[in-house]
């Protein structure tokens, strides 16, 4: 039980984490003028400056990538609750 219900928090932190993320950059998206690439994952991820260009990212990587393996990970505990004899 312990266990399920440490899952079932990784699992709702993870995908809060995702979630607000892409709701911020969707808001966020009609301000940025240059992007490379999709304007919704370039405002989240980022890319390279070029030259003296201001960068209009959010720079959100990081954070995005840890609410998926919390997401995962919560996930991964559950199956193997589900699936666990006892």
């Amino acid at each position: 039980m312990k266990r399920t219900i440490i899952g079932g928090i990784l699992t709702f932190t993870g995908c809060s984490i995702c979630l607000s993320i892409l709701i911020v950059a969707a808001l966020y998206v009609p301000n940025i003028t240059s992007w490379s690439g999709s304007k919704l994952w370039f405002a989240i991820f980022g890319a390279k400056r070029y030259g003296n260009e201001v960068v209009q990212s959010l720079f959100l990587g990081f954070p995005f990538f840890a609410g998926l393996l919390l997401f995962a990970v919560g996930l991964v505990i559950l199956a193997i609750q589900y699936f666990e004899k006892e």
